[in-house]
């Protein structure tokens, strides 16, 4: 493998074992060893500061705020630009010398430690070889299989941990192990057992962040409410909001207010709507498209522009190359890039003039409306119903069916599967993977909507929430309620979803489309033997394995 590009970190990789020649995802050789690279300044720098850690010192937030950025911007389709790769790669040096001054005569051996960057991006790309996931050969293939997956556990945590340090709310726990983690991974004495310790507390800390981006976006915008929102479009100039970030989505509604201008969330910002301090915007007026993996169909010449915030960005067409504008760590070579100042304000004027001259959609749409906002509190404010339906055998069954979706065929398992549940059963969806099936009518059960849409990714949370909270009703564990997961993974913040849910204990997840290729046999044998987890099969027959 050495010299070539591997990368294996997403769902859609190339023949499920890895890409090698170009990412599926866009991602070309050279990014993709500048972000081997940047992995591995990270491990060095992570080297040095344990050693701070050790003696009870405090290590500084700037290089915190760094570890998470670099880690996030190497998240499946998030930063395309070879510029920012660079300026990143330049900034890690800074900070590896930095840290190596602060731990001086403490002896520090591996490799990622010692190296310093060169001076010359073509040097640079050679050095990259030796950061290559593949490029230690005599490697064990299980003390690899589980580095790299409490390396995308971490890539996941990052993604999360940034979105509520964007809104200064933070985990010191989380913070101090990102380094203790990266460092981990340059230690040759730990064996198997030593390494699965690491990656059940990746697991402990994807739960903490996930708790604390709960608490920040309930505090910041209020709890989430059931929402009606319109998923056709209206006359007049337009932006579309995707990706995660709530802050970017208000400062946005701030600056466009009173300008006639629709914003219209996309992908993981449809939840949004959800939130009373966003929905109070009268020109917040609904979502336009569906997942992710659509987007270049359906912005292919719209009249209007496209603001992403987090991933998943693609390949912008020509069509609409000079209207797409990314913000925080996402990038593309080429397209215009929207930064913070020191306060975390961005200017939004550019996209906005680019609106108002495109001038928007010719004529509304008939209004089709879906409901989104069943976070946890909503949810459990029917508690009682809920547990009088089961308990009456109205409900005989919960569903959690999402996960991030993607472009590869079989993801109509999904919606499938949806079709099928049975009428007296209530499925709950979070993340992109709702997309397949939230336009379907589903009715109502007991009252309720079948459908509870409990928002993004990061919202694993509210449905363990939800979870505990009915096993605590029915005075029973988690794995002992007529609840089934049904998860489907992409990138890597579904690596850390999952590896929470494990860290809670849940058991019997149905997990698909495929299966990771960065587990080893021997490492995928011990989560089936440990959580019992499930690959997928038919609808039709997990379905009857569930409910028996």
């Amino acid at each position: 493998m050495q010299g070539k590009m591997f990368c294996f970190q997403c769902e859609q990789t190339f023949g499920g074992k890895g890409c090698t020649k170009v990412g599926v995802c866009g991602k070309t050789p050279e990014i993709a060893a500048m972000q081997d690279l940047l992995i591995y300044q990270l491990k060095g720098i992570s080297c040095y500061a344990t050693k701070l850690l050790a003696k009870g010192e405090k290590i500084d937030k700037s290089w915190v705020s760094f570890i998470e950025n670099s880690l996030f911007m190497t998240l499946t389709n998030v930063n395309f630009d070879p510029e920012s790769h660079m300026d990143m790669l330049k900034r890690s040096q800074v900070i590896k010398e930095d840290a190596r001054k602060k731990v001086a005569g403490e002896e520090v051996t591996a490799q990622e430690a010692l190296y310093n960057l060169s001076d010359t991006k073509e040097q640079i790309l050679e050095d990259a070889k030796k950061a290559g996931v593949m490029f230690d050969e005599d490697l064990d293939a299980d003390i690899r299989s589980v580095r790299e997956t409490i390396k995308y556990g971490l890539k996941g945590i990052a993604a999360y941990a940034h979105q509520a340090r964007f809104i200064k709310y933070n985990s010191d726990e989380v913070d101090d192990f990102y380094f203790i983690a990266l460092a981990v991974m340059t230690d040759d004495s730990l064996n198997l057992k030593d390494l699965i310790k690491y990656l059940v507390k990746t697991g402990d800390m994807s739960v903490k962040v996930m708790e604390v981006l709960d608490k920040a976006n309930n505090e910041k915008y209020d709890s989430p409410t059931p929402t009606k929102v319109n998923v056709n479009i209206k006359k007049g100039p337009f932006i579309v909001v995707s990706g995660h970030d709530l802050r970017d989505l208000e400062m946005l509604l701030e600056q466009t207010e009173g300008k006639g201008i629709n914003i219209y969330t996309h992908g993981e910002m449809l939840p949004c709507h959800g939130y009373p301090k966003l929905n109070k915007y009268p020109h917040l007026v609904g979502n336009f498209g569906g997942a992710w993996q659509d987007q270049q169909k359906q912005f292919d010449g719209i009249p209007g522009c496209i603001l992403m915030t987090t991933n998943c960005l693609m390949k912008p067409r020509d069509s609409y190359k000079d209207r797409i504008f990314s913000t925080s760590v996402v990038g593309w070579d080429g397209i215009k890039h929207i930064s913070n100042d020191e306060n975390g304000h961005k200017d939004f004027s550019e996209i906005i003039n680019k609106a108002l001259e495109l001038g928007g959609f010719e004529k509304d749409e008939e209004v089709k409306e879906i409901l989104v906002g069943f976070g946890h509190k909503a949810t459990l404010s029917h508690a009682e119903t809920i547990v009088n339906a089961v308990k009456e055998g109205k409900i005989r069954h919960f569903f959690l069916i999402g996960g991030c979706d993607g472009a590869r065929p079989g993801r109509n398992y999904y919606t499938e599967f949806a079709q099928l549940v049975p009428k007296d059963c209530i499925i709950l969806t979070l993340a992109c993977g709702k997309y397949r099936f939230n336009k379907l009518e589903f009715g109502t059960v007991a009252g309720l909507p079948r459908l509870l849409d409990i928002g993004q990714c990061n919202d694993a949370y509210s449905a363990v929430r939800i979870a505990l909270a009915l096993a605590d009703a029915f005075k029973c564990g988690i794995n002992d309620l007529p609840l089934a997961m049904i998860i489907s993974w992409y990138e890597q913040k579904a690596v850390a979803d999952l590896l929470a849910l494990l860290s809670l204990g849940v058991k019997g997840i149905y997990l698909g489309p495929t299966l990771p290729a960065f587990l080893s046999p021997n490492v995928l044998q011990f989560l089936v033997d440990t959580f019992d987890i499930k690959p997928i099969s038919t609808p039709e027959d997990d379905l009857k394995q569930i409910l028996g």
